[in-house]
């Protein structure tokens, strides 16, 4: 295995301590929070015209990817397309491997498992991560065990036993699937839960490159379904690597939507807090969403902030009405996520948040066919 050609290792995104990259790493062993993977880059590490002459995936950016593409388990994800509805552009990431954007995470996270030792794999998941989990880990070849709320739709848990995994349903939240692994998963297994491992940030970022590429320059407003967090503060850190490649100087906004019934971080950013504290209760349909601890809350607040954007909880009565009002509009498939962002650009046009005239990303996360 090779390191991807600007590869410079691993840092604490928190307190700035270094890591050994040589080896599988979670969070970090001096303040338990994720990991960042830093890049030496520069206006000639990566060519945007180079980018536009590879292969339709998003190992198209090599450059700014931790390991190289002849060393990737890859089932062609990314370059998913932007369909125009009412002036918003939505990011179809059903068009993924597994029907979400949780393939570009998988790919990175799997990669790096496999390359650095890993001997099986494991996750807890509110549904799509699992999913794609149980496919890159059939894949790579490593047997693969996930948790997953027992209210999950089932078509969550047929499709990773279709793959080969092992699915156990956990009452409550995907943090108390989160326990019931700690607990009771395989010793030798590695996990890849949201932002415990540094790898799934870096697949999930080329959302980002692939918006400039798309569009010849960043969008105004991104509007972005948060659970864990991990496209939103990948996002985020994508746009400060296009600035260092001398690709553009400009910082979308960033919108975190959140449901009603589980919005940690809307209530963080309301509250002006650095951090996000439990949220009690948790409760939504939209099951990405219900994610009541993210590791990451703090990252996300910071992109929030550094990007001058906002985050919006909706209604849970909203969400479904939403959903199907976009896929009417726009024939795409729209998943509950994918509604509540639908609903929250209601509102953040009411309240002038979005501008007549402003080009806004709207993300449909996944497909809504898994969720009846």
């Amino acid at each position: 295995m090779q390191f991807g050609p600007n590869f410079a290792g691993l840092t604490c995104f928190s307190c700035g301590t270094p890591h050994d990259a040589a080896v599988l790493q979670t969070v970090c062993g001096r303040c338990g929070l994720p990991l960042r993977v830093d890049y030496r880059l520069g206006p000639r590490a990566l060519a945007l015209q180079t980018v536009r002459s590879r292969a339709p995936s998003l190992w198209r950016y090599e450059e700014v990817l931790p390991i190289r593409a002849a060393d990737a388990v890859t089932l062609g994800e990314g370059l998913t397309p932007l369909v125009e509805v009412d002036g918003v552009l939505v990011k179809d990431e059903a068009r993924n491997p597994t029907g979400s954007f949780k393939a570009r995470g998988m790919t990175l996270a799997v990669s790096l498992a496999r390359a650095l030792g890993a001997r099986a794999l494991a996750a807890p998941s509110a549904g799509n991560a699992a999913g794609a989990l149980a496919a890159y880990g059939a894949a790579a070849g490593l047997p693969v065990m996930v948790a997953m709320p027992e209210d999950t739709p089932r078509a969550f848990a047929e499709e990773c036993r279709h793959y080969g995994a092992e699915v156990h349903l956990v009452p409550g939240s995907i943090a108390d699937a989160g326990k019931w692994l700690k607990a009771n998963g395989p010793r030798d297994a590695f996990d890849v839960s949201t932002l415990k491992e540094p790898y799934r940030v870096e697949g999930k970022k080329t959302m980002a490159y692939e918006l400039l590429e798309q569009l010849g320059e960043l969008p105004d407003v991104i509007i972005y379904p948060t659970g864990g967090g991990t496209g939103l503060v990948g996002m985020w850190k994508a746009f400060g690597e296009m600035r260092e490649l001398g690709w553009t100087e400009k910082r979308p906004r960033l919108v975190s939507v959140q449901a009603e019934g589980c919005a940690p971080v809307v209530a963080a950013f309301r509250g002006g807090e650095a951090a996000t504290k439990p949220w009690p209760d948790p409760r939504t349909a939209a099951y990405g969403l219900r994610v009541p601890s993210p590791i990451g809350g703090f990252l996300c607040l910071r992109a929030l902030r550094e990007t001058a954007g906002t985050a919006v909880a909706v209604p849970e009565n909203e969400i479904a009405p939403a959903a199907a009002e976009l896929s009417r509009r726009s024939g795409v498939d729209i998943c509950p996520e994918g509604g509540a962002a639908w609903a929250a650009l209601r509102r953040l046009r009411r309240d002038g948040f979005v501008k007549t005239g402003e080009r806004v990303v709207l993300f449909n996360t996944g497909t809504g066919l898994k969720y009846r």
